[in-house]
């Protein structure tokens, strides 16, 4: 245990340099919580749209596309990094923790403080190396055209506003807001890119003339533009490469179901051994690890899309690089899509007719994201401290027990509940995005699933403060 100390008090000199938020000494009354929310929302979305000073230009295929949707960052400003370096640095230290490489007891003050302060700093860390990395490799042109003082700035720029990320999810999480910054970021960028696939009012070329991007704007215009209106709403229903009405639809459904999913449950009776007639419950929900299998399998993939990019840029036609993946420039987008290899079989298919068309493609994604969603499920409830083992502790320590089964059992009654539903409801997970790919829903089956998980979370934070603070009555 001295070990993992020694590990974590490497961190004590640099506390008294890192930002920190002040817990709340009071209770902070529901409409504050709200107050904060909106005002740290509202930051983030002014950093979302402000462009970063300095740099050349962001033309061309963007080689992190595929990661956007679950770092909520937006290219070419100063949200670049997103929560890329909090989320890196929150799930290293939780890994490390959780298999025992640092030793943390949650129980003392101190090791919590220095636990935060450890993954902190190596956020601030991260964010450094990856603004050196995106400067240097020329995402803002060369270094040479942005000149080395222009370069410096886009790099403090990137790090500062990571630094504002952090700050603003400690803000919320120690009591001043509701729920997360980092799930809330997520939601906002997500359910920013459906709104605006809708309601877009740009217009693109996809070589049948300007059309509108936004799937219900293009279903108004080409309803009073076009004389057969049988063929304007077949086009605006179906019409391929934009968003079109068919996927708005999709994404609707997708949202009922996985809002219908959320309420599967198994509820544990428990009760105190002190306090004689307490009685209460301990849920076991069917999403029992919530989004982190589809946003660890999102990470995943999306670093296999950016490591095979790299590599076929430069050594594109080596058979092993080929096997990895093979790239190809859209012809309306302008990113680059995967077309063989191992990141083409990893990606969904675009419809059901490549499905059809591309059976052996079809099943190796849907056994993949099958697999890799209950695999990452039952992981992390290993590392994350939620596994039978530690709720039953966890039980223990609060004096709780089950009626009818002795402590000795508690951990044996919860091994019946708890790994089946991390693994099933994993694989409910990678079903439902397989859906809303093969579907096509818009914001794909990932983004949906992480928006609609995390609004769900707010909602239920919502009834817990309204109930316990009493809304009404402020």
């Amino acid at each position: 245990m001295g070990g993992g100390f020694r590990v974590l008090h490497l961190v004590k000199p640099f506390l008294s340099f890192l930002p920190e938020v002040q817990s709340a000494d009071r209770k902070v009354q529901f409409r504050e919580k709200v107050t904060y929310t909106v005002i740290a929302l509202a930051i983030f979305l002014v950093c979302s749209q402000l462009p970063l000073y300095g740099i050349h230009s962001t033309t061309g295929a963007d080689p992190f596309y595929w990661m956007r949707v679950i770092l909520a960052s937006n290219r070419g400003t100063v949200m670049e990094l997103g929560i890329t370096p909090i989320v890196t640095s929150g799930m290293v230290m939780q890994l490390l923790a959780g298999s025992k490489i640092i030793q943390v007891d949650n129980n003392v003050r101190e090791d919590r403080a220095l636990l935060n302060g450890a993954q902190k700093l190596l956020g601030i860390l991260i964010a450094v190396g990856e603004a050196v990395a995106y400067v240097l490799s020329g995402m803002y042109g060369s270094v040479t055209q942005l000149g080395v003082g222009n370069a410096i700035l886009i790099i403090l720029q990137l790090c500062f506003a990571a630094i504002i990320v952090m700050c603003l999810d400690e803000l919320l999480q120690k009591g001043y807001g509701l729920g997360s910054g980092i799930s809330l970021f997520i939601a906002t960028n997500i359910c920013e890119s459906i709104i605006w696939k809708a309601f877009s009012p740009t217009t693109i070329n996809t070589g049948r003339g300007a059309e509108f991007e936004g799937a219900l704007i293009a279903l108004f215009h080409l309803s009073i533009t076009r004389a057969n209106k049988i063929s304007a709403l077949r086009e605006a229903f179906y019409r391929q490469s934009l968003p079109n009405v068919t996927n708005l639809l999709a994404t609707v459904l997708i949202f009922f179901i996985v809002i219908y999913f959320q309420g599967f449950r198994v509820v544990l009776p428990v009760r105190s051994k002190n306090a004689r007639g307490q009685q209460g419950s301990y849920p076991i929900k069917l999403f029992y690890t919530s989004n982190m299998p589809i946003i660890l399998q999102s990470a995943l993939v999306s670093n296999l899309y950016f490591i095979s990019q790299l590599l076929y840029r430069k050594y594109g036609g080596n058979f092993i690089v080929d096997m990895i993946g093979t790239w190809k420039e859209s012809e309306y987008s302008g990113q680059s899509v995967p077309v063989a290899g191992l990141a083409y079989l990893v990606t969904a298919p675009s419809s059901l007719a490549e499905m059809v068309s591309h059976p052996f493609h079809a099943l190796f994604y849907i056994v993949f994201m099958l697999s890799a969603c209950a695999l990452f499920s039952k992981t992390w409830i290993e590392v994350s401290g939620s596994s039978a083992r530690d709720v039953a502790k966890q039980l223990k320590e609060q004096q709780m027990v089950m009626p009818g089964h002795r402590d000795s059992n508690l951990q044996k009654e919860l091994n019946r509940y708890i790994p089946t539903a991390a693994a099933f409801g994993g694989v409910c997970i990678g079903a439902l995005t397989v859906l809303a790919d093969l579907m096509g829903a818009i914001g794909s089956g990932t983004g949906i699933l992480l928006a609609v998980t995390i609004i769900y979370q707010y909602f239920e934070t919502f009834e817990k403060e309204k109930t316990e603070l009493g809304m009404f009555g402020l």
